[in-house]
């Protein structure tokens, strides 16, 4: 079965006779910590080329408020750490993966810590908290509440002062260049020399996530899906894109953005009450506030819905002054730009769209199945977090397999030969119109659309609603041909709530962050499995 007909297989016309060239050993799409450490490693072994569309610091990983999971706390296991994961991935996680990436990932912390990274200690020995699904402390963190901008500041100083390594900022990344079921590289646009051809040896997508398709979100504005959407248009295999993750507590305030409010507040003792000032978590799960993400947002959905509030709120009252101002110093200066002094006052959360769990599917080493292409980071799917992320084990999934897929890079570097022959590449757009559409518009319907029937909860009828809008949107914008980001973006974005859309309509159950009003039920017998998409084909796997 060939790609869906609504799609294109490249966004822009091009003929490789007429464009620029630029060749690198290994190309790296996305500058957050799964490209900068698979960039660091990779460029032992030859020349590397990252490519970013904003600043190089720009990302997800920037944003980043609670820590990285790290066996590393003398009290905790291994093995906790691991029945953490499984028992919150429900019975979707590859159980080796979990059991290589806790295991592996002290060995990337250290690394990090060896490379500058400062995680906040007390009386010189490294703290470390907890969050909802752990079992125990093991959360590290740096900064208080900014533990990736303290992880992607180290990774970006390694990278500026590594001659191996030139970075392409605002560099858009449009589309892979593949033939013959191998990958050769991309043709990507800059402001300045506009389309380009970049040739690479090996190549690895770690452009991040696409959370941007929801109205209400944590992820920065370049979220948009870009490497899922590409990965798909090139026949790359997809997995588990009805498992999107949504964080319970974000701020909500008019006018603010949906700003993170870290998980590590209620492992500090932050407690959910609603708006008659009644603690409600712990009716819920025995956990209470600590209870995994999916869990928490949904009890949260639900006490707004009982009480007729658009929201719920945080409670920190009770912890001192002064560990608030230590542990928590960007949220609560954030808050005080709102004018809310959380020493005294509640904060107004809501659950947003967080962090997509399934993507480009890849195997122990980052392989995808299309040759010399790998994935790392948010926009792939590793089997490590199953239906549902145990919170901080993200950027520990990221170490790890960013450098996984370098060392399975320098491998294949080793054998081939020097030198890079391009391809001849040429596509002219069949479809000769050009609508002036009003993107933003586009967008927006696009995100309050995807927030209202593809969210925490979801049946068949809003499903269904979702997919024949975006079919409709898609006949006048996929074919259009546009020449700036933003219009590849609203592209990318269709293609991916599209997939999400449809992979959610296919499972009929409710496991992890996936919750079906009309199959409120878990069902292993029939979907203890996985939903796999590959050219418009949708394979049901175990």
């Amino acid at each position: 079965m060939t790609r869906e007909n609504i799609f294109r297989r490249y966004l822009v016309s091009f003929d490789s006779k007429t464009l620029q060239h630029i060749f690198t050993d290994t190309l790296i799409v996305g500058s957050g910590v799964a490209g900068l450490s698979s960039a660091i490693h990779a460029a032992k072994d030859g020349s590397v080329l990252i490519v970013t569309k904003a600043k190089i610091n720009e990302n997800c990983t920037e944003y980043a408020q609670g820590g990285i999971a790290a066996g590393l706390c003398p009290e905790d296991s291994f093995e906790e750490h691991i029945n953490d994961t499984l028992r919150t991935g429900q019975g979707l996680c590859d159980a080796v993966i979990v059991s290589g990436v806790v295991r592996e990932g002290t060995k990337r912390v250290k690394e990090l810590i060896d490379w500058g990274a400062k995680f906040d200690k007390e009386n010189g020995e490294l703290i470390f908290t907890k969050e909802g699904g752990h079992s125990h402390p093991r959360i590290l963190r740096a900064r208080g509440d900014s533990t990736g901008k303290e992880i992607e500041d180290t990774l970006v100083g390694m990278v500026n002062k590594h001659p191996n390594i030139r970075v392409f900022e605002y560099t858009f990344a449009i589309d892979l260049l593949v033939s013959n079921n191998t990958c050769d590289g991309i043709i990507a646009w800059r402001s300045r020399e506009g389309k380009m051809l970049i040739w690479a040896k090996q190549i690895i997508l770690a452009s991040g996530g696409c959370c941007q398709v929801y109205r209400e979100t944590t992820n920065p504005e370049i979220a948009t899906g870009d490497g899922i959407a590409m990965a798909y248009r090139a026949g790359v295999e997809l997995q588990d894109l009805e498992f999107v993750q949504f964080h319970p507590t974000t701020l909500y305030v008019a006018g603010a953005e949906r700003v993170l409010i870290s998980e590590t507040v209620r492992g500090e003792g932050g407690i959910l009450k609603n708006k008659n000032g009644e603690r409600f978590m712990p009716k819920y799960h025995p956990k209470a506030e600590l209870a995994p993400r999916d869990v928490v947002s949904r009890s949260i959905l639900l006490e707004i819905y009982r009480t007729g509030h658009t929201h719920v709120y945080l409670d920190v009252r009770h912890i001192s002054e002064k560990k608030l101002s230590t542990r928590f110093p960007k949220i609560k200066k954030l808050c005080a730009s709102f004018g809310i002094d959380i020493s005294r006052q509640l904060i107004p959360v809501h659950p947003s769209a967080h962090y997509m769990i399934g993507g480009i599917k890849v195997d122990q080493g980052g392989r995808t199945n299309i040759k010399n292409l790998y994935a790392c980071g948010e926009v792939s799917c590793t089997g490590l977090h199953g239906a549902n992320r145990l919170g901080s084990n993200s950027l520990l999934e990221c170490l790890v397999y960013g450098y996984r897929a370098s060392r399975e890079i320098s491998s294949e570097l080793r054998k081939m030969k020097d030198g890079l022959s391009p391809h001849s590449f040429k596509e002219i757009s069949k479809n000769d119109r050009h609508c002036e559409l009003d993107l933003e518009d586009v967008k927006n319907s696009l995100k309050s659309l995807m927030w209202r029937n593809v969210g925490i909860e979801r049946d068949d009828k809003h499903l269904k609603e979702v997919v024949e809008n975006i079919d409709l949107w898609c006949k006048y914008i996929i074919n259009n041909e546009f020449s700036t980001p933003l219009g590849w973006e609203v592209q990318n974005m269709l293609t991916v709530a599209r997939l999400i859309s449809i992979s959610a309509s296919k499972r009929k159950e409710s496991r992890g962050v996936h919750y079906r009003l009309d199959f409120p039920d878990n069902n292993d017998k029939c979907w203890k499995k996985h939903i796999v998409i590959s050219n418009g084909k949708y394979t049901i796997i175990p």
